[in-house]
């Protein structure tokens, strides 16, 4: 895997680059949609492949571990062979997961003891079975398992927690260099920032991580409940020590705001659940501010859902449409929001690298920053 770095706005710390894997090239700064348990909710793959076209797409460890199975996703040749899709993925640890499981796991130093949401089974996950799990998944970008820190935490909790993701980081690596990719293409270890929203914890994270000379690097517990200014401060803290010739890649973030103010700091990659979860509950994301397509207001409104236009969804259906949809609880009502909703996400990421590349990043983005912080 290569990252290659074409640009840098004068004017803050936005990035544009490209990475390079074996099943296909990243364009820089990115977002990946989640496709949690081999799919992303709602979306088929021929749209998501042609109407989204996301260089890269994410799935979750912990929940392919549970259903179907590695020994299904070995038999099927991997994740992309199970799911057919040949482009670039990325797989969490399991991670976040524990983090959210809290009242139904152990964590100790040997690792995390939990629950199936599904069954109630119980199981086990160590640094050296999530690098397993991983390597039967067969993602393209794999993370360490860490501990994600709830917010608020205590400072003792917060730094304890660090010192034990870092400990992992190194078994993970360890069990990385002793496997092998399982179907013909490399896969590549990211480990992940942790420290909570505390500056000095964030610092020694971010230098430890660094130190790796891994491929690429992750920050994680944040958009965990804090404050945005927090978020900002601690991905600005940690941006500034990562190597600038390696991927970022900021975990689980967030709205279309949160993104471009991240961009602004030196992130190159992120993922979240938002633009296909709210998009389900009615919420649209536009480059004019959001719309709750439920709201009656609407029902005779025949203009596009973005009158800037990211996917066939604004050219060729009307918000009196789709909220007709909604009204009527038809499927098709939440199948055309998501794909407005990651289709538009994908367009922020993309016009963002545009001006990164033009030289004029900062006041396009501020300017969208202003517009996109409307409810419509």
């Amino acid at each position: 895997m290569t990252f290659t770095l074409h640009n840098t706005d004068t004017a803050s710390n936005a990035r544009a680059g490209e990475l390079l894997t074996d099943h296909g090239r990243i364009e820089t700064p990115i977002f990946m949609p989640v496709g949690t348990a081999a799919t992303v909710k709602g979306i088929h793959q021929q749209d998501l492949a042609q109407d989204i076209n996301p260089d890269i797409i994410l799935a979750n460890t912990y929940h392919l571990y549970l259903r179907p199975g590695t020994s299904t996703l070995e038999q099927a040749g991997g994740i992309h062979a199970f799911m057919h899709w040949d482009r670039p993925m990325l797989t969490d640890s399991g991670g976040y997961q524990v983090y959210s499981l809290a009242d139904n796991r152990k964590i100790t130093e040997e690792g995390v003891t939990f629950k199936s949401h599904i069954d109630g089974s119980k199981h086990m996950f160590t640094p050296e079975y999530a690098i397993d799990v991983q390597r039967s998944i067969g993602a393209d970008i794999i993370m360490a398992f860490d501990e994600c820190t709830p917010y608020p935490c205590p400072y003792d909790y917060a730094k304890n927690s660090m010192h034990l993701t870092h400990r992992w980081l190194i078994r993970c690596q360890e069990r990385f260099a002793q496997t092998e990719a399982k179907y013909g293409y490399a896969q590549h270890l990211f480990p992940i920032v942790q420290g909570s929203v505390y500056h000095d914890l964030r610092k020694v994270s971010a230098e430890f991580i660094a130190n790796t000379n891994a491929p690429g690097n992750a920050i994680g517990g944040l958009s965990v409940g804090e404050p945005a200014e927090e978020m900002y401060a601690m991905a600005d803290a940690v941006c500034a020590i990562l190597p600038k010739d390696k991927p970022r890649y900021l975990m689980g973030v967030g709205t279309p705001i949160n993104i471009l103010e991240n961009i602004a700091l030196g992130v190159d990659m992120f993922d979240c659940v938002m633009p296909s979860r709210n998009a389900r509950n009615g919420m649209l994301f536009t480059s004019e501010g959001t719309i709750n397509i439920k709201n009656k207001k609407w029902e005779n409104d025949f203009s596009p859902i973005d009158p800037n236009g990211h996917s066939f969804v604004d050219t060729l259906y009307s918000k009196a449409y789709l909220r007709h949809l909604f009204a009527a609880n038809e499927m098709l009502g939440k199948q055309l929001a998501t794909l407005h909703n990651l289709s538009f996400y994908m367009w922020l990421v993309r016009e963002a690298r545009k001006h990164i590349l033009a030289g004029d990043f900062t006041p396009w983005k501020n300017q969208m920053v202003r517009q996109m912080d409307k409810r419509l």
